[in-house]
C-alpha cells in the first residue's frame, strides 16, 4: 500500500467505536461489491436489495458508479491507469461507510481482479461481500439500455469493457448471480437472504 504524499499527518482515534455504532443500528456495516459487464444489472440489483433493506429499516446506501463519476472521480477516463484510481477512491469510501455501520453496495464494472482484491485487503475480515453478476456478454449486448456497445463495436467508444477491453472475472466471490437468467428480484432476494444468513441484518 502506497504512503500518502501529506506529511505531518497521523491517523485520529475516534471517541464512537464502531460496534457502538452498529448496535445502534442494529445491523453490521459491509460493502457488498456488485461487479460485472455494462448491463449485466449491477445498479438495478443494488438499488431493489437497497429498497428491501430501507424497507427493514436498515440503513444503506448505494454508491453507483455513473453518479460517482459525476462528482468524486470526475477528474478521471476510462484508461486502465483511471479506471485503477476510480475503483481505489471507491474503495476507500466504501471502507469509511462499513466501519460507520453502513451497508453500502457498490455497482462498479471494475474490470481488474488486483483492484478488488486490493479493496478487499483494506477492510477487516467479512467486511467486504464481492458478489458477481454472471450474465454472458450477448445478454448484456441485447439489454444495451444506454447504446454502449453499439458505439463500442462501432469504435465510438474506446477502451470498452468487454469489447475493447479486458473483464476479469471474480475466482472466488461470495455470490454469483446468474442474472441471464434470474429476474432481478429473485437476484435481490439472493442479495438479502446472504446478508441474513451470514448475520449482517441484526447486531446485539
Amino acid at each position: 500500500m502506497s504512503q500518502p504524499k501529506s506529511t505531518n499527518i497521523s491517523s485520529v482515534q475516534l471517541q464512537v467505536t464502531r460496534y457502538q455504532r452498529e448496535k445502534a443500528l442494529g445491523q453490521r456495516g459491509v460493502t457488498v461489491w456488485f461487479t460485472g459487464l455494462s448491463a449485466s444489472g449491477k445498479s438495478t440489483v443494488a438499488m431493489l436489495a437497497d429498497q428491501m433493506l430501507t424497507d427493514r429499516g436498515k440503513h444503506c446506501y448505494v454508491l453507483d458508479g455513473d453518479n460517482v463519476r459525476f462528482g468524486l472521480n470526475r477528474d478521471l477516463g476510462f484508461s486502465p491507469e483511471d479506471r485503477n484510481e476510480n475503483i481505489r477512491r471507491i474503495g476507500e469510501v466504501a471502507k469509511l461507510f462499513t466501519q460507520a455501520g453502513i451497508i453500502n453496495l457498490t455497482a462498479f464494472i471494475s474490470p481488474y481482479r488486483a483492484d478488488r482484491d486490493r479493496n478487499r485487503g483494506i477492510q477487516e475480515p467479512r467486511d467486504f461481500v464481492e458478489v458477481f453478476m454472471n450474465c454472458p456478454l450477448e445478454v448484456c449486448e441485447q439489454r444495451d439500455p444506454k447504446g454502449l456497445y453499439l458505439k463500442a463495436r462501432a469504435g465510438q467508444i474506446l477502451e470498452f469493457t468487454g469489447i475493447s477491453a479486458p473483464y476479469e472475472e471474480p475466482i472466488n466471490p461470495e455470490l454469483v448471480l446468474d442474472t441471464g437468467d434470474e429476474s432481478e428480484e429473485q437476484s435481490a432476494n439472493r442479495v438479502i437472504a446472504y446478508l441474513e444468513r451470514h448475520g449482517y441484518l441484526a447486531r446485539a
